[in-house]
């Protein structure tokens, strides 16, 4: 499948694949805009997501290093935007990512377009309507 990126700057990296068998692939900073709660990552992006397609911006495991929490926890950038994909995260410590760094990871992936019925009765289930922990754990 190929998708159209638009580089914005001529520092952006277009987002590739680490290893053969990754699902996600790494997206890097080009800029750094900082405030008291959060630090907002430029990558300097813009995509072309087709329509019945979505693109799902994801934190890297690495960021389990750093004093940072992506702040929507998982982006999502529908097939009509087409301005900058950038990342924000809450500052809560020292150690952040600096410019130049993979920051997140992106997976483009279709999705079904759903319509819900109201209805009187659901089918029954062994878990029933058992809330958080009903699976046993």
């Amino acid at each position: 499948m190929k998708i159209k990126v638009k580089k914005l700057d001529s520092r952006a990296v277009i987002p590739s694949y680490a290893k053969e068998g990754d699902a996600g692939m790494d997206v890097v900073a080009i800029s750094k805009e900082e405030t008291e709660k959060y630090i907002e990552y430029g990558t300097g992006l813009a995509f072309e997501i087709p329509e019945g397609y979505v693109c799902l911006v994801f934190p890297r495991s690495s960021l389990s290093k750093k004093d940072l929490i992506l702040s929507n926890h998982v982006a999502v950038l529908d097939s009509g935007y087409r301005g900058e994909l950038k990342l924000r995260f809450r500052r809560v410590g020292e150690e952040v990512y600096d410019v130049g760094d993979r920051i997140g990871q992106i997976m483009i992936v279709p999705y079904p377009r759903v319509e819900f019925e109201a209805v009187e009765k659901l089918s029954e289930t062994s878990r029933k309507d058992g809330g958080f922990g009903s699976t046993g754990n």
